[in-house]
């Protein structure tokens, strides 16, 4: 049996995530585990909340609750959206855990002995009014580039053109408002991520398999203008993991917590942790995951995120990873990251403050998640940013869920059930279609397994739909409605056969249908081994197996029901 770590890119705390944000990272890694799971892999699904950081600290005053109590309450909402998904994570932790807390201290102490953190002095805005330094999303003020009035002191959301506090016009605190700021000096501690360059290069240069998207953002990065670059790692703020050396204080850096691009990342095997403690299991039962000298060398670790994570997860995750083996530790490195372009919606982009777009709380309120689950792996932007459009939804909707798989297991069923009943038929044999039809399956399931093994995801949703197409143009050539009339035998050989296709049909698709492939099974009243081969599971339900006819399982979206969501979402968002 083989051993995947699967570990999604960890979600902000604050607001509900959109269609985009979910595409670019939970629902490949899931469709992924599901997979791994259904062929016999030992799989540690992983993700969690990102709770720290100056947003989280700004929703929670513009919610009146303490920040705690806020990512608590996000923490559940986004829990229990996730499990809408039917996203099958072992373990949805939050990055603002005692475990994490303590793994972030230890992995600071050993990159200090590995001489990999230098402090610096630097000069930051300071509000007198807030009695604090002001962190960039802190401040607001007047884009110099396009006169958006509430650009961030990092980043313009209007234009996105990047900034410094001292680009706004007219900047102030964004939490009292204050307009008397101040510049001070300050002291911090920075990842030397310059020294492990060359380090990094090789590693990445040894990653002849990963996606063009992954290595070229990561050697951008590298060798773009005057290199990679040391980056702060601290931020005189009240939320997050308080900065020490392990269990040591860390003299000059009271009052100040790790940035949260450093603690999140860690949080992956901190979740971990969360996963045994919860079940009250020893420390080893998540160290053979992460830790070689536990196991973890027979473990293959493949991450998902959205491209903008690259650049963390390509290199300064792995250097405090690196930096902490330089000191003796054996800790698991990424064998694989895939990574993900963006799905833009209907002629634009997805928008959390101006409501433009789906939002995952929306969808779940308007169709099951498998309507949403299809059609955003079907569109997956794997090797270029795609486009959410209410026409595509419909169409993926209607002829492929609906059309296709949906069709063809009601037709099937309910034909059945009023010729023969709620049990597969006896008589007649197999035949050159049946053949004909296995041969086509046996190459198509190969493929599409193939596809799943190398996570080219559109190509494996390409290739579940032909494996779809396959029954429908069977059952169409067959036409046992027509047989039954001159020899019943043949036509039960066609439903038999027809039958053991839609128990097919339930264990393929359940990585990406789970809820209509688990009705499927149930109402086939069999298990989801896995096929070996297409021949094989032609005669699986044998004759006198009964079964039930499933509901039907997809409900075609209407022209007037696009229409009214097209409008709906355009921008507005109550």
């Amino acid at each position: 049996m083989s051993r995947v770590l699967i570990t999604s890119a960890i979600p902000y705390i604050n607001g509900i995530k959109h269609l985009g944000n979910l595409i670019g990272s939970q629902l490949p890694a899931d469709l992924y585990a599901r997979y791994q799971r259904a062929r016999g892999s030992e799989v540690l699904f992983l993700c969690a909340t990102d709770e720290h950081g100056t947003p989280a600290e700004l929703a929670a005053a513009k919610a009146g609750k303490p920040v705690a109590d806020y990512c608590a309450e996000m923490w559940q909402v986004q829990k229990d959206l996730s499990d809408g998904f039917r996203l099958s994570f072992d373990q949805f932790g939050r990055s603002s855990s005692p475990q994490n807390h303590a793994l972030t201290q230890h992995f600071a102490g050993r990159l200090a002995e590995a001489g990999l953190i230098e402090e610096r002095s630097e000069t930051q805005v300071y509000s007198p009014a807030d009695g604090r330094f002001l962190p960039d999303r802190y401040i607001e003020g007047t884009c110099p580039n396009c006169g958006y009035d509430r650009a961030r002191g990092d980043q313009c959301e209007n234009c996105t053109k990047q900034l410094d506090p001292t680009d706004l016009i007219d900047p102030r605190s964004a939490v009292s408002g204050a307009t008397d700021l101040q510049e001070r000096e300050t002291k911090h501690l920075y990842l030397t991520q310059s020294k492990m360059r060359d380090a990094l290069r090789d590693w990445i240069d040894a990653k002849t398999d990963w996606p063009i998207l992954t290595t070229s953002i990561a050697k951008k990065w590298l060798d773009d203008g005057d290199g990679l670059q040391d980056r702060g790692i601290t931020r005189d703020l009240n939320w997050g993991v308080p900065v020490k050396k392990g269990d040591a204080d860390w003299p000059g850096m009271e009052g100040k917590v790790f940035y949260v691009w450093f603690d999140a990342p860690i949080e992956y095997i901190a979740s971990a942790k969360e996963w045994t403690d919860a079940q009250g299991r020893p420390d080893a039962d998540w160290q053979r995951w992460w830790r070689t000298e536990h196991g973890a060398d027979d473990v293959r670790y493949v991450q998902f995120m959205g491209k903008d994570n690259v650049p963390f997860h390509t290199l300064s995750f792995p250097v405090t990873i690196m930096g902490a083996n330089a000191t003796g530790e054996d800790w698991k490195l990424v064998d694989y990251i895939k990574s993900f372009n963006y799905l833009n919606y209907d002629g634009g982009q997805f928008s959390t403050s101006q409501g433009r777009g789906v939002f995952m709380d929306q969808a779940l309120s308007l169709l099951p998640a498998d309507y949403w689950r299809w059609y955003l792996l079907r569109n997956a932007p794997e090797n270029g940013d795609s486009e959410f459009t209410w026409e595509t939804f419909q169409a993926a909707s209607n002829r492929d869920l609906a059309d296709v798989l949906g069709n063809f297991v009601s037709r099937v069923t309910k034909f059945c059930r009023s010729k023969f009943g709620e049990a597969v038929p006896e008589g007649g044999a197999y035949g050159e279609a049946e053949a004909a039809a296995l041969a086509d399956l046996d190459a198509r399931i190969e493929a599409y397994a193939a596809h799943m093994d190398a996570i080219e995801i559109r190509k494996a949703a390409a290739e579940l739909r032909a494996i779809w197409v396959v029954g429908n143009e069977y059952l169409q050539a067959a036409a046992p409605w027509s047989v039954i009339k001159e020899d019943e035998a043949r036509a039960a050989a066609i439903i038999r056969f027809s039958l053991n296709l839609v128990r097919l049909y339930g264990i393929l698709s359940a990585p990406f249908i789970p809820d209509a492939a688990d009705a499927i099974l149930k109402a086939m009243r069999t298990d989801a081994a896995w096929p070996k081969s297409a021949t094989d599971v032609s005669a699986a339900l044998p004759a006198g197996h009964e079964f039930d006819v499933p509901d039907n399982l997809f409900a075609k979206i209407t022209d007037d029901q696009r229409d009214e969501w097209a409008a709906k979402f355009s921008g507005v968002r109550d």
